[in-house]
């Protein structure tokens, strides 16, 4: 009898044991790399997005700051849709940061997904950046949202407006909007705008009264533009 109690509880030890290294194994996974799946869906009618910029990065890092002046890297994105030295410099300059690109242009209507890990950290937020390519400095995206708290099985769906770089003005030229509607120059480091990142005001187009603007009506664009989808994956 005492031998079957002694087996019982045995077993009991090791039943617990087992669970116990579960537990454990569960706690370092959850410590040990984060894994999240971004999906951005263009909304306009005839604006396509540059690749995505995405960055993973510490909570008290921003990317930009609205009413500030643009980085050369914000000006280089928000002009010509250029995300390459952006994310070199995040990189070189930023420690416990992870970065990617999207696989190419979004044109409207469509989805690019892509996945991004890094360690996990309790204070790690997301950025994403894209230029509106018909436009003279236009560019979207989110700057440092909390990503910690999203839980697999629970995305976190937000909404993306149109931002003005403020690095060059918009008159809307062929020569100065580097999109498929003018084909014209993109990055110039000339500053003739006022400098400061804002709301943008929008398109105005040569149905409205610019008579040399390449742009019409179709290219207008009405906030949000864009729908971002986190995916906690790991």
């Amino acid at each position: 009898m005492n031998s079957v109690i002694i087996i019982k509880s045995y077993r009991l030890i090791l039943l617990l044991l087992i669970l116990t290294g579960l537990g454990l194994s569960g706690c370092n996974h959850e410590k040990g790399v984060a894994m999240y799946q971004v999906d951005l869906t263009n909304l306009t009618h005839q604006q396509p997005l540059s690749p995505l910029a995405v960055i993973l990065h510490d909570q008290s890092f921003r990317i930009w700051n609205e009413g500030m002046p643009a980085s050369e890297d914000i000006e280089r994105l928000a002009e010509g849709g250029d995300n390459s030295m952006l994310l070199q410099t995040v990189t070189a300059n930023q420690s416990h940061t992870a970065t990617a690109s999207g696989s190419g242009l979004i044109l409207p209507g469509h989805t690019d997904s892509v996945t991004i890990s890094k360690k996990y950290r309790s204070n790690t937020a997301l950025t994403i950046a894209s230029m509106l390519v018909n436009s003279n400095d236009a560019f979207t995206g989110i700057n440092a949202v909390d990503v910690t708290g999203i839980k697999a099985n629970e995305p976190l769906t937000l909404w993306a407006h149109a931002l003005d770089a403020g690095t060059e003005g918009n008159d809307e030229l062929a020569a100065t909007i580097p999109g498929p509607a003018g084909g014209g120059e993109g990055y110039n480091s000339n500053r003739n705008d006022r400098n400061i990142i804002t709301v943008h005001a929008g398109i105005i187009s040569t149905d409205d009264g610019l008579p040399l603007s390449t742009l019409d009506n179709t290219h207008r664009f009405d906030n949000p533009v864009a729908r971002i989808v986190i995916s906690r994956l790991h």
